[in-house]
């Protein structure tokens, strides 16, 4: 790709550098699938020259610093899917040292290979620390404040300590950056493979109230003895500690890696289609895999505002989960992800208590109770089952046992074998159609049709129902059972 853009900047008579991300990166030996460029010219103009040369996309990012992306095109064979450039402010090292962090203030002339280094960059890329260039960097960008914990966290660095004061003191400013900047760098760190600590990190850097004050809203409100001792606030930790481990790509060593184990072991029937659920991007880039994580720290969002207390001093949420979900919703809504992201997320917080509800303790879910479950969460089932995993490896905590573990995965895992094997329980077969039903009732159209064919599909599933004239009979039953009703 740079031997590609060397003679474009050549021919245009300007010196370009690569800079950023991308040179810290290449010195870490990891994948940079971006490339950012600071060109000494109208960088709208030589990024023109560049999509025009790669076939690309223009994608203007920031008129007023000229900032500009480089889209390469879908099946494109570059080594990079895009290309940032933009207008060196001042001379190259006024540029660096506005830039934020020392680890991402270096720079390679376009052709070459030395590294050049004003801050100080290749002593923290050594020590592996985030250290900010001077502590106004913050002013000009409040989001620098989340990216510095998300960029440690990415990279397995320590911020260092006088960076983390200035972070603590101003992190209310964080707001003050765009709400869809705030969520991209939070799906990131959702995306983690230990998105927990790197919650913890935002927590101890005061970030995490600001972003999202309904979270830590739990601190100190305490549950039943069952939570482990966990406050609100804790338990959404640990459910998103849980649904770490869980979703890890492979085994991991030490404390909870039965919990993996025990997981994928139960459901190896299935593993790639589940993979595959979970890597199912719902919107720009953005995975179920990581709005799990999203649902699991706001599962229980909403108990704070629905705690009671019994006589017998039993604190009980009642409501707790539709409240949550109205709540979720209002959080990633604020913070823009896109109407399916809610709807995800939000169904996954309503609805993860119903596994457990599905059936007596000791007792199967009857098929009627299964399609129902089906019926109300669609594509989003797998995500509930796993959601109810983690909130009762979050509530047992270090009390829960393998053995316990393996019968909650026993049972979520029944739930979908039993929806495949049992034929009818999610998708019972059309025995009549709306017209069937007006034609042998005298009915008109409208939306008792349709009521009478939901309850018979119900009935199909709980395989009360199995043939046509069985179909009619019910029909006109419940038509006569339902005279009078309202609707009906």
């Amino acid at each position: 790709m740079l031997d590609a853009i060397t003679p474009l900047a050549s021919d245009a008579g300007a010196t370009a550098y690569v800079v950023g991300g991308t040179v810290r990166d290449v010195l870490l030996g990891r994948e940079a699938r971006d490339l950012d460029l600071a060109v000494d010219q109208d960088a709208m103009a030589f990024a023109k020259r560049l999509t025009a040369a790669f076939g690309a996309h223009f994608v203007e990012l920031d008129e007023v610093n000229a900032v500009a992306r480089v889209v390469m095109p879908r099946g494109h064979d570059a080594a990079v899917d895009y290309v940032d450039v933009a207008q060196l402010q001042g001379t190259l090292e006024q540029d660096l040292r506005r830039r934020d962090f020392t680890i991402d203030a270096l720079a390679v002339p376009l052709g070459q290979a030395s590294v050049i280094d004003v801050c100080g960059g290749l002593d923290d890329l050594a020590a592996r620390a985030v250290r900010m260039n001077a502590s106004d960097v913050f002013d000009a960008d409040p989001l620098r404040l989340l990216r510095a914990a998300r960029i440690a966290s990415e990279l397995g660095f320590a911020i260092d300590a006088r960076t983390q004061d200035v972070i603590r003191a101003r992190a209310g400013d964080v707001v003050q950056a765009a709400a869809e900047r705030r969520r991209d760098e939070l799906a990131r760190i959702f995306a983690l493979d230990d998105a927990y600590q790197a919650l913890l990190l935002l927590d101890g850097l005061k970030l995490l109230d600001a972003l999202l004050p309904e979270v830590t809203f739990g601190r100190g409100v305490g549950q039943p003895p069952q939570w482990h001792a966990y406050d609100v606030f804790e338990h959404g930790l640990r459910a998103v500690e849980a649904m770490d481990i869980m979703l890890a790509p492979a085994a991991p060593v030490g404390a909870g890696a039965w919990l993996w184990e025990g997981l994928w072991k139960a459901f190896a029937w299935c593993e790639g289609e589940l993979r595959a659920y979970l890597a199912e991007e719902l919107s720009e880039g953005r995975t179920r895999g990581s709005l799990l994580k999203v649902a699991a720290l706001l599962h229980d969002v909403a108990k704070p505002q629905t705690r009671t207390v019994d006589d017998d001093g039993r604190a009980r949420f009642y409501g707790h989960a539709d409240a949550g979900a109205a709540t979720a919703a209002r959080v990633m809504r604020r913070l823009r992800f896109s109407a399916s992201e809610v709807r995800f997320v939000s169904r996954l917080v309503a609805e993860h208590l119903r596994p457990v509800q599905l059936a007596q303790v000791g007792e199967a879910p009857t098929r009627r109770a299964l399609y129902r479950f089906y019926r109300a969460l669609g594509d989003a089932v797998p995500g509930v089952l796993l959601l109810a995993l983690a909130d009762a490896a979050a509530s047992r905590g270090p009390s829960m046992t393998s053995e316990a573990w393996s019968r909650h995965v026993a049972y979520m895992n029944s739930l979908l074998v039993r929806s495949m094997e049992e034929e009818g329980i999610v998708d019972p077969p059309r025995l009549l159609t709306g017209n069937d039903v007006m034609r042998e009732l005298g009915m008109p159209a409208g939306p008792a049709i349709g009521k009478l064919l939901e309850a018979l599909r119900e009935a199909q599933a709980a395989g009360d129902v199995n043939d046509r004239e069985a179909a009619l009979a019910f029909v006109r039953a419940a038509r006569n059972t339902a005279e009078g009703t309202p609707g009906i």
